[in-house]
């Protein structure tokens, strides 16, 4: 038995140790993240001034290749650096599912306060960095979903400027066409996001109300403990009634004494 307990807490411990390796490697992919959304929110600022033809007065664009290859690379970067942060929160995810598990296995025989406060620690760690990789994630989409739309319509100016056929005026309405389905798209990824994190709460909520529904069985259990913790409750007031008396007292007796 004594065996079984020791591996028991063997397993809760590398488990802890699991959870904060993959909380502190997921706290440096969001700054990283972070500022890498930063960066792109500065490019795209770059890419949306008109150039400049100072090196070449005839209107190329050519001066645009350097922003261009810094934005594939950002974009590129965004991708694998999200797939990286989803595949760490799913692995934070699993581990706190198994933490779960352990104390609902060991809460009938030894329940412990201090477990289910780690636990709910290590939960809203990864309800933090769920949230907030959603965020950023939500922000650089928005923007890169803006950026894409602002390319275009550019586009389609300049397109409406230097064209002169008849069919003119059919692209542009395919154009605005495919701006409604953009933006359709970008509204139902943000109500995606929002439907995921609702979830979340609710099974944050279950599992909270799970947890108040068995400490009060065990209380329920236990009444002996309750009256114990009564009794001791009502000596300590008794005891700070007396301390008080005592205390009045002793300065009524050095008043008297000072003005005799």
């Amino acid at each position: 038995m004594r065996k079984s307990m020791a591996d028991m807490g063997n397993l809760w411990e590398d488990l802890r140790r699991q959870a904060r390796q993959l909380e502190n490697e997921i706290d440096l992919k969001l700054v990283s993240f972070s500022k890498l959304g930063t960066n792109y929110s500065s490019q795209r600022d770059y890419d949306s001034l008109p150039p400049t033809n100072t090196a070449n007065p005839t209107g190329d664009s050519s001066n645009d290749t350097a922003p261009l290859l810094n934005k594939a690379s950002s974009e590129h970067m965004f991708d694998t650096m999200a797939m990286e942060i989803s595949q760490l929160l799913a692995k934070l995810t699993e581990v706190n599912d198994r933490m779960v598990e352990y104390t609902q296995t060991i809460s009938v025989s030894s329940p412990s306060a201090t477990l289910m406060h780690t636990l709910q620690r290590h939960r809203d760690i990864l309800q933090d960095y769920s949230h907030e990789f959603q965020k950023t994630s939500a922000n650089i989409s928005q923007m890169r979903e803006r950026e894409d739309l602002l390319g275009s319509v550019r586009r389609d100016i300049s397109a409406y400027k230097n064209s002169s056929g008849l069919n003119r005026r059919s692209d542009l309405y395919l154009k605005e066409n495919e701006h409604i389905r953009n933006s359709e798209r970008l509204v139902d990824e943000q109500i995606s996001i929002a439907i995921a994190t609702k979830e979340n709460l609710q099974s944050q909520s279950r599992f909270l109300t799970s947890i108040t529904q068995k400490v009060n069985t065990l209380a329920n259990r236990f009444p002996v403990i309750n009256s114990l913790v009564q009794r001791i409750n009502l000596r300590k007031r008794r005891d700070s009634i007396i301390l008080a008396l005592v205390i009045a007292v002793c300065i009524i007796l050095l008043i008297l004494y000072a003005f005799h």
